[in-house]
């Protein structure tokens, strides 16, 4: 089975943030990890699921 990739509109989708953000992300190096294949920018979304697990906020178990 191929490999599952999300083009930058799919990444802004999923967390509900504008496309403008996720270009962000790219040019800081902060976002998910991501391959560039002509023009075009590509995550795979097993690294997309990578870096989602790697943002959960660790409270030490306390109630917010």
């Amino acid at each position: 089975m191929p490999e599952k990739h999300l083009s930058i509109e799919d990444l802004a989708e999923r967390y509900g943030v504008p496309v403008k953000t996720v270009y962000d992300w790219n040019s800081k190096g902060t976002g998910p990890r991501y391959m560039k294949i002509g023009r075009h920018v590509r995550y795979k979304l097993a690294d997309v699921i990578t870096w989602e697990n790697a943002r959960y906020a660790d409270n030490g178990g306390e109630a917010a």
